[in-house]
């Protein structure tokens, strides 16, 4: 009878529309309809604690932390579900501090409760306190809290620790093993890691393929290949494992020969084989394998499809996302990135306009097309349109207004963010130094040191840059003394940085030694020398370092032809010069630009080889700036040609004609050569263009 009415009970429970709604609710925030998921949750008459907890999850899951938790506190009664669904997702969002909170809160806690609290503290480092959490935990430790513990020193590198911790749990498990090992092969410690698994009293497959995936990680395929052979009857996970090692490595017949070889492939297998190929380019091969593919998901359409689109097939793409059977939001992602790297702009906006659910992603890649194409203020109405704004949408549009000169805009949405992390910062201090505005990018380095944002090598990179252009040589000092210590000094960007300021500063000796001390020196590095020692006027030194270039077989590009032009023409080195500047084509098939010609027009003109200098700028390929006539109109005044300072001043004007010190220049040469009506003619015009201010940047804060 007890038997009977439980059931019936249960029924009727089944048939409740709370329960139903519940339910749909459940479905509705799975399958990523949020929205959906929120009017049906504000629409229900009747709601229960499961109700609430659907909603509560729902809301953690896309990361609406903050709305998570005015739910979370607006409820009328909790139980250990939901106080542990809001712990976790503060945790797994980084905050602890409100996790701790939570925590500390919570009337009744149960295992699960103090296991979320160590993981939390563990995966933020803060190890100390997930051990003082797991000592203060009542009664008899549970596994799992146990295994969070040695998990959270594994991933954080303390070994001897974890093992210590293992050897004195009442009942380790395979799990409890695994964590450890888990730590040492993701961490590259293989020879540990073998060490390790051979002590192991019990292995399972996890263990097995935790090693195989360790030497994968490590890029020692030969290793994994001898490990994967040991195995006794691989599973799936085994074979795709050094499948995917192969894949990525590039080694794709050694791929094709295991995938062929594979007893059984899961859909899984066919996606790593199809990326292997879609990564090396060989998209015909990619083509053919999707086609044979007896399944296909998601990730499956979406791979083929980025595939053709990266190289350029947009119609076959377009063509194969037509047939798609199913939705996929990623797969229509990828085509919209192709168009607008196409600069394609309504295509993509066709498409993104016919996405119904859109995730971030989607919003993102069309928000960053638009501000790629300089359309900032379609951007910008995006942006605003964007129902949950992510980091990103927010450091795109920062960048956005960045490059585009707009610092004002630029900062006012800098300032708008709840949320910054180190890419938001390194956004606006980059596009302070960008637009010339130096002690903004400073002001602002200091602020992000005040709010303890961490600094990467793009923040020193900008900030020296910064100092090399104040010519601030005591505070990029303070910097190198920041990258010391930051352990960032051998990231080349960084490293190229500390050569130019020091260079710009006028310490060509600290420049090279900083040059010397590299690791890793690119071919920013060498050119960052050779201009470094240009601009210091020490141009013998300059080609020197051209030499060593070539002789370490270090291809110069167009940028170390500029420096090293730059250096001849500062130190009087023309036939040298004009060697470098002829050899561009002959030798290394680069076609000089325009700074290439006017670093020549400077040398001829500074040599006072006039006539040469104008018959190289007339016959050039491509039309002259007003930096060659400039140069030419200087090189007049210093050996007192009036003649051709006329013709290189009327070229200069029609490119400039608002620019005082051209006019003033051309009075000047006139009034020297005694030609009074020419200088009065000159000074007549500046009266008429007016004065000349150059046009300033949107402003700094």
């Amino acid at each position: 009878m007890a038997a009977a009415g439980a059931a019936k009970a249960t029924a009727a429970a089944a048939a409740s529309p709370v329960f139903r709604s519940n339910q749909e609710l459940t479905r509705l925030a799975r399958s990523g309809q949020l929205a959906a998921a929120r009017r049906l949750f504000d629409s229900m008459p009747r709601r229960n604690t499961v109700t609430y907890n659907a909603m509560l999850s729902a809301l953690a899951r896309h990361g609406r932390i903050d709305e998570a938790r005015a739910l979370f506190d607006g409820m009328p009664s909790r139980n250990a579900v939901s106080w542990n669904a809001m712990i976790a997702a503060c945790s797994d969002h980084g905050r602890v501090a409100d996790a701790r909170s939570l925590f500390d809160a919570m009337p009744g806690r149960d295992d699960f409760s103090w296991t979320l609290m160590v993981s939390c503290y563990a995966r933020a480092g803060e190890l100390d306190l997930a051990r003082d959490v797991l000592d203060r935990m009542p009664g008899g430790k549970c596994t799992a809290c146990y295994n969070a513990m040695i998990s959270g020193y594994a991933k954080n590198g303390r070994f001897d620790d974890a093992v210590k911790l293992l050897k004195e749990m009442p009942a380790p498990d395979l799990v409890s093993w695994n964590s450890v090992l888990a730590g040492l092969t993701q961490s590259g410690e293989m020879v540990r890691a073998v060490q390790f698994f051979d002590e192991m009293v019990e292995k399972d497959k996890v263990s097995w393929n935790l090693m195989l995936e360790g030497f994968v990680r490590a890029g020692d395929l030969d290793g994994a290949s001898t490990f994967f052979a040991r195995i006794e009857s691989p599973n799936v996970i085994s074979w795709v494992t050094l499948l995917n090692g192969y894949c990525r490595a590039g080694s794709i017949g050694d791929a094709r020969e295991l995938f062929d070889r594979m007893p059984e492939r899961n859909i899984v297998a066919w996606n790593v084989m199809l990326e292997g190929y879609v990564r090396l380019a060989r998209i015909k091969e990619a083509c053919k394998l999707f086609e044979e593919m007896p399944d296909k998901n998601s990730i499956s359409w979406t791979t083929i499809i980025s595939g053709l689109t990266r190289a350029g097939k947009l119609q076959e793409a377009k063509d194969l996302l037509d047939k798609m059977p199913f939705n996929c939001v990623a797969a229509k992602t990828a085509l919209m990135h192709g168009y607008l790297q196409s600069k394609m702009i309504g295509d993509a906006r066709q498409i993104f306009d016919g996405i119904e659910v859109r995730d971030a992603v989607c919003w993102n890649t069309m928000i960053s097309g638009y501000v790629q194409c300089g359309m900032l203020e379609e951007a910008m109405l995006l942006f605003q349109q964007m129902p949950n704004k992510d980091t990103v949408s927010w450091n795109t549009m920062i960048a956005g207004y960045a490059q585009g000169g707009q610092m004002r805009k630029a900062v006012g949405i800098f300032r708008r963010m709840n949320r910054r992390n180190t890419v938001s910062w390194n956004s606006v201090i980059s596009g302070f130094v960008q637009n010339g505005l130096f002690v903004d990018a400073l002001h602002h380095f200091m602020l992000m040191r005040r709010n303890t944002t961490r600094a990467d090598w793009s923040t020193y990179a900008s900030c020296l840059s910064a100092c090399a252009n104040l010519a601030a040589l005591q505070v990029g000092r303070q910097f190198h003394s920041l990258l010391v210590r930051s352990g960032h000094i051998n990231d080349s960007f960084a490293g190229n940085a500390l050569i130019s300021t020091y260079a710009k500063c006028g310490r060509i000796l600290e420049a090279k030694q900083i040059f010397d001390e590299m690791v890793g020196k690119d071919i920013v590095s060498w050119n960052a020398l050779i201009d470094g020692y240009a601009s210091n006027g020490h141009g013998t030194e300059a080609i020197s370092v051209f030499r060593e270039m070539e002789a370490k077989k270090i291809r110069p590009d167009e940028v170390t032809f500029i420096g090293i032009l730059s250096a001849c023409s500062h130190a009087g080195l023309i036939d040298e010069g004009l060697k470098f500047f002829n050899s561009m084509e002959k030798e290394y098939s680069l076609k000089p630009v325009a700074e290439h010609y006017a670093c020549m027009a400077d040398l001829l003109g500074r040599a006072g080889r006039l006539n040469e200098a104008f018959e190289l700028v007339q016959g050039m390929q491509i039309k002259p700036n007003a930096g060659m006539w400039g140069a030419l109109l200087g090189a007049c005044r210093l050996y007192k040609n009036d003649e051709l300072a006329q013709l290189a001043a009327e070229k200069l004007f029609e490119l400039e004609p608002h620019k005082t010190s051209n006019y003033v220049l051309l009075s000047n040469i006139s009034a020297e050569a005694g030609k009074w009506d020419e200088a009065e003619k000159a000074r007549a015009s500046i009266k008429e263009k007016g004065v000349h201010k150059p046009p300033g940047l949107a402003g700094s804060t």
